[in-house]
């Protein structure tokens, strides 16, 4: 039985960061990977490094939102050393998401006023905003290579968005764990956590492990694994369809909510949000939905050949926003669920591996606790 300081379930992006993190910290670390039929929404992720319009309802997740794009720059030049000098294909140079008529104008700007009245509340000295509205010829002014559609009527700027490849970035978290000294075991499905002679044994097939520490952070599959050591975490699969264009010269200057252009030139357009379990089937209905989405918003893509289309499945919880958790029965066993783990990278290596390498999660760290989907009876 190998013995380990910690190990991570699920080598997608949250837990690859999680134990590169942890590995920072000097933990030997073991993160274990499933088979390659697995769901695997680290490799259909869209890219954004998103601040704008996230946390409604819940200024918790707002600001470790916004904390975590502070710290991607930081974040990524370690990673970058740490990985033997990987690309990663980083920018941040803000990002739009497009309204379309006035009705769209006017309802993302009263999004955007409610997003910062919550984050005024919780953090006084937060000052102003970090999202502007802009008018459809403010727009265009910053598009000048790429006519918008008479719908557009304008767009909300987040100066702390950006874009990243996901693929380049998951294999540089690999690659650092790997030269820190960490293990990654693929084809390694767990089927059992259990307690064991003071710590934690984890089981897949006939291989067993044993730490201190185990976080589980294995997407849909959390789920099952959770209830083993009393976390009841409720996950839900939701499908996102995206469509990746032929390359083509520089044109978008900046990630949009649904449209991007990368590094290599394509175009991603996305990306549906399906409520139809683990199904990963890619739709000719949704490639229409989106096409016709993105010539709305640029005519000229019309004439642009489509040479890629995916799907993938997100983990989301009943509110979207994440669970970070600790076992009240066994306290060195940590569950970890987000569907924005691209963004949130930064802050689970740099914050949350700290707290877990310590063996307690803060109180601000509260709000993300399951327990708040709990409803009480009526009598």
């Amino acid at each position: 039985m190998a013995e380990f300081d910690a190990i991570v379930v699920g080598a997608g992006t949250v837990g690859a960061a999680i134990g590169y993190g942890l590995g920072l910290r000097g933990l030997r670390v073991l993160v274990l990977d499933g088979a390659d039929t697995d769901f695997r929404a680290a490799r259909a992720n869209f890219g954004l490094v998103w601040a704008q319009g996230k946390g409604r309802g819940m200024p918790a997740y707002q600001d470790l939102t916004k904390r975590s794009s502070d710290m991607w720059p930081a974040f990524l030049e370690g990673l970058r050393d740490d990985a033997g000098g990987a690309r990663i294909d980083y920018e941040r140079k803000g990002g739009l998401a497009f309204c379309m008529g006035d009705e769209g104008l006017a309802q993302r700007r009263a999004l955007i006023d409610r997003l910062h009245a919550e984050h005024l509340a919780l953090n006084p000295a937060a000052g102003d905003p970090d999202v502007e509205m802009l008018d459809r010829h403010e727009v265009q002014d910053l598009l000048p290579d790429l006519r918008l559609g008479n719908r557009v009527s304008g767009a909300s700027f987040g100066r702390r968005d950006g874009h990243v490849n996901p693929l380049h970035l998951l294999s540089a978290l690999h690659s650092a764990i790997q030269r820190q000294g960490g293990c990654i075991r693929g084809n390694s499905t767990v089927q059992e956590i259990r307690a064991e002679g003071g710590g934690y044994a984890v089981r897949s097939g006939a291989s067993v492990w044993r730490a201190g520490r185990v976080v589980i952070a294995a997407g849909i599959a959390s789920g099952a694994l959770g209830r083993q050591v009393g976390l009841e975490v409720p996950i839900r699969a939701q499908r996102g369809q995206v469509l990746v264009t032929q390359r083509l010269a520089p044109v978008l200057p900046f990630p949009c909510s649904g449209l991007r252009q990368t590094a290599e030139g394509t175009m991603m357009i996305g990306a549906t949000k399906e409520e139809v379990g683990p199904d990963t089937a890619a739709t000719t209905r949704a490639s229409a939905w989106l096409s016709r989405k993105t010539i709305e918003i640029a005519p000229a893509l019309a004439r642009v050949q489509m040479v890629r289309h995916w799907s993938g499945l997100r983990i989301m919880t009943p509110d979207g926003h994440p669970v970070y958790a600790q076992s009240r029965q066994h306290p060195g066993i940590f569950s970890a669920s987000c569907h924005s783990g691209v963004t949130l990278a930064a802050i689970h290596s740099q914050e949350l591996a700290g707290h877990i390498a310590s063996g307690t999660l803060p109180e601000s760290y509260d709000p993300f606790h399951h327990r708040r989907f709990d409803v009480q009876t009526a009598h």
